[in-house]
């Protein structure tokens, strides 16, 4: 279990270089508010041909947030994760994510998954990050629902 465990961090830390940059991103959502906005491409139907009731497969998402970890002196900085399946089928999910810093400047990127979310059920993760502070916005530069097999 360590071993798959060490395998996917690894893996999560490659895949987080590997992302290109985008200009077209959201927010991710404020937790007292509900957002209406949606990275670019949001509005299209979901994959794998189901239909869905109104909404956006980006609305299963319904937190990721930055939590700091740090003490001594030591960061340790992760993003914590919910997905909520509102879809009428098992599903994948797969979403990229950068953090900004106020001055503009992207200190960090990487890409998420979940795997066979049943419908109805929630789901929640966490990641590690390289940041060196949580002062940091967050945007979803791209969001993607699929069926499982």
């Amino acid at each position: 279990m360590a071993a798959c465990v060490a395998v996917v961090m690894v893996g999560g830390l490659v895949v987080a270089g590997c992302a290109a940059e985008d200009d077209s991103s959201a927010p991710v959502p404020d937790k007292s508010t509900p957002t209406t906005e949606k990275a670019e491409g949001q509005g299209e139907e979901p994959q794998g041909g189901r239909s869905e009731a109104a909404g956006s497969e980006r609305d299963d998402l319904v937190s990721f947030e930055i939590d700091d970890r740090s003490q001594a002196g030591f960061e340790n900085i992760w993003v914590t994760w919910t997905i909520r399946n509102r879809s009428s089928e098992k599903s994948d999910y797969t979403w990229e994510w950068e953090a900004v810093a106020p001055d503009g400047k992207r200190l960090y990127n990487s890409t998420e998954l979940a795997t066979d979310v049943q419908p109805g059920q929630t789901a929640a993760g966490e990641s590690p990050t390289t940041l060196k502070t949580s002062g940091v916005k967050i945007n979803i530069t791209e969001f993607d629902r699929s069926k499982s097999w």
